[in-house]
């Protein structure tokens, strides 16, 4: 993309924006000059005194809403509120993840994970697009690196970034960003300084997976949140409709997309 697209004047929705890497991409979109952000969150508490800091430095900028994506009500409830107040949005950052692949939090991991984002993704859509009477805009999709590595010990977690990843591409894909003037951009996450990665030996799939997990944890380097923000705001800027970036090792985000392009083209070699 020649041009670069600024933050500056525009409306956010982030959810999972209470704490960890969302909190951050807060900040830096409101430092970068957005006109507003809303915060959503099922972290109530968290979330609501977030806000009321963030107003200190931005009068009436930032509001929170409580919102557990994984519920259909409640997302339609939250983007609701946001546009009552607001009355416009620019971009939707899909942020809220979960990283539960025991026998008791995998399907809580599906709604949120996949279900979630897409469902606040066709609403983010649904109000932007400019062939149904909106402005344009921009969705951001948190993927994973886990999406591109075959980690065995959390299969359902890799799976539901996998689907965030091909769902972003196969959207974008076509004509319908000069139909919409909506921007599809996807990020991957190497493992990052948040709450997401403690504890996992008791939120893998199995016993298996428990142990393996311990193993790989301590050999892997964690990127600072800031980090994972400054990439965000990178690519927010830099990147084409349909485009994936690469974030993690606290180095800058880069755009991954030929990298995958050339995945898929070699996939389909196993048709002809």
């Amino acid at each position: 993309m020649a041009n670069l697209i600024s933050p500056e004047g525009k409306t956010f929705l982030v959810t999972g924006g209470a704490s960890g890497i969302g909190k951050h991409c807060v900040e830096i979109f409101l430092r970068e000059g957005a006109k507003a952000v809303a915060i959503l969150d099922v972290q109530v508490n968290v979330g609501e005194e977030l806000a009321k800091q963030l107003n200190k430095t931005y009068p009436n900028k930032v509001i929170f809403i409580k919102c557990d994506v994984g519920d259909e009500k409640e997302v339609s409830e939250a983007f609701d509120k946001v546009l009552g107040h607001f009355k416009q949005l620019d971009v939707v950052m899909n942020n809220a993840g979960i990283m539960v692949d025991s026998p008791t939090g995998w399907r809580k991991a599906c709604d949120v994970n996949w279900q979630g984002l897409v469902s606040c993704a066709i609403k983010g859509l649904k109000h932007m697009r400019r062939d149904e009477g909106g402005v344009g805009g921009t969705i951001i999709n948190v993927s994973s690196i886990a999406a591109l590595y075959k980690f065995r010990f959390l299969p359902i977690y890799n799976g539901s970034k996998m689907a965030v990843l091909h769902f972003s591409q196969s959207l974008a894909g076509g004509s319908f960003f000069e139909k919409t003037g909506v921007r599809i951009l996807t990020v991957c996450f190497g493992a990052t300084e948040t709450a997401l990665l403690q504890g996992l030996q008791d939120r893998t799939i199995d016993d298996i997976g428990a142990e393996e997990i311990l193993v790989v944890s301590n050999e892997m380097k964690h990127q600072k949140v800031e980090s994972a923000a400054a990439g965000v705001l990178k690519m927010f800027k830099e990147g084409a409709n349909g485009s994936i970036w690469l974030s993690t090792d606290d180095k800058p985000a880069k755009d991954i997309t030929p990298f995958i392009d050339a995945g898929f083209k070699e996939f389909e070699k196993a048709f002809i």
